[in-house]
């Protein structure tokens, strides 16, 4: 399953509450999950980082 797949397979299960937590701080920017589906949606170049950073960390 491509990086994005995962994504989106794993934000579609979380309970609403969790959508709003910051899941990774990137250029002292702070990323909530809410924030990055916006950004994988929308397939933006900023989603390809915020896809990287998650997979490092084990999260997607």
């Amino acid at each position: 399953m491509e990086l994005r797949e995962s994504f989106l397979a794993i934000y579609a299960d979380l309970p609403l509450g969790l959508r709003k937590e910051v899941i990774l701080v990137m250029d002292k920017e702070p990323i909530t999950w809410n924030v990055a589906y916006i950004e994988v949606f929308n397939k933006t170049e900023k989603s390809k980082k915020i896809l990287k950073e998650l997979n490092e960390m084990s999260i997607i």
